[in-house]
């Protein structure tokens, strides 16, 4: 039996935000093999994380030439974690020709350079495609509410480059702020309870994070690119 949406309503959503629901996202296994495609509101469905439906995703992390990386808070308007600071861009490879090809993990590489702008307006002459260092995959679960959650396999990568804020044309149906934050200010703003964060960015920061910020002029001793690393559950 397939995933269950007919009794689920989008009707109290943002329209833009229903309309990117329809999006074909890339189901995997546990292997990140994949095994078909979905829409992108039946892989974010509880009911159907809970029977296992998985599918693939990438997080970026964006840094300047100060190190600092830059993080976004989620729209309002995001049926997922809505209002949430996380890392630069989190999204998910389309099942397109273009955003399924694994080689040298092209098709996640296309997929952030895509998002980057859509979200962010960062044009892709600023992230060319092999500027982007693959680090390793996590797979995550995470319930956003009762209804909605993420069950992904997170490809990490990483770019560095002289951004500033004037590279950025925030799209606000995605993101309602960006800010660019040292290592020592995300931590503060850890403790400060007007800044909560998104499940995955803050798996990833305890477990990953800090110690590759250390390593950002070596990050070739950080990549572990076989491993799927299990986090949350």
């Amino acid at each position: 039996m397939g995933p269950k949406t007919d009794n689920v309503s989008l009707d109290e959503y943002d329209d833009e935000q229903v309309r990117l629901m329809q999006e074909m996202c890339i189901v995997v296994n546990e292997k990140d093999e994949k095994i078909g495609a979905d829409t992108k509101k039946n892989c974010h469905l509880m009911e159907n994380i809970n029977k296992g439906l998985l599918h693939r995703a990438f997080s970026v992390f964006l840094f300047n030439s100060e190190n600092k990386l830059l993080l976004q808070q989620r729209a309002t308007e995001k049926i997922t974690f809505p209002d949430l600071w996380t890392n630069t861009c989190c999204s998910h490879p389309l099942n397109t020709p273009l955003e399924l090809e694994e080689v040298a993990q092209i098709g996640v590489r296309r997929a952030a350079q895509r998002k980057l702008e859509h979200e962010l307006g960062i044009k892709p002459g600023k992230v060319p495609l092999d500027d982007f260092v693959f680090l390793t995959r996590i797979h995550y679960l995470a319930p956003s509410d009762g209804l909605w959650g993420e069950h992904e396999i997170d490809y990490i990568l990483i770019i560095r480059g002289n951004f500033t804020h004037d590279d950025l044309v925030v799209n606000k149906n995605e993101a309602k702020a960006a800010e660019f934050l040292s290592s020592e200010e995300l931590h503060q703003k850890f403790n400060n309870p007007d800044w909560k964060f998104t499940p995955w960015f803050k798996l990833i920061c305890e477990n990953f994070l800090f110690k590759w910020w250390k390593q950002l002029d070596d990050l070739e001793s950080s990549k572990d690119v076989l491993t799927i690393h299990k986090l949350g559950f």
